[in-house]
């Protein structure tokens, strides 16, 4: 399933897709959002919300990736199901950190700077997003 967000929608336009493999939907950003390789677009004075802490964002994307590499070193070696587990767990609490985090920042820049601007329609699109956001984060 493919759907494409409405550019009016956010200064952001989006492609869900579901991964057949896992059954999971991902979402990818629009290249040209927010001045991306595309090139600016007509609100391109927004910034996200991470970007005043993209440093910090960057560094735990590093150490998760090198969590993730030390799991599938310690299948490769064969070590014990439940520390393998342990270390799953731990993972994922760091993934749902980050996750955390992005929403925060999403709704006190981004959703907040869509009210402010008095478009109600494009506020509450932001909330929508932010909503729906949410619910994946439920369900993982």
């Amino acid at each position: 399933m493919t759907t494409e967000a409405s550019p009016a929608a956010s200064c952001c336009s989006t492609t869900s897709t579901e991964d057949p493999e896992n059954g999971r939907e991902s979402l990818l950003a629009d290249a040209g959002c927010c001045g991306g390789a595309a090139g600016p677009r007509a609100d391109a004075e927004h910034q996200h919300g991470y970007i005043g802490d993209k440093s910090g964002y960057l560094t735990r994307m590093k150490r998760i990736e090198g969590q993730a590499r030390g799991i599938a070193r310690m299948i490769d070696e064969e070590q014990y199901c439940i520390d393998i587990l342990t270390q799953v767990s731990a993972l994922t609490r760091a993934l749902q950190t980050v996750a955390t985090g992005l929403l925060d920042d999403h709704l006190k820049h981004c959703v907040l700077d869509a009210a402010r601007m008095g478009d109600e329609a494009a506020a509450q699109e932001k909330l929508q997003e932010a909503s729906d956001a949410i619910k994946r984060l439920v369900r993982s």
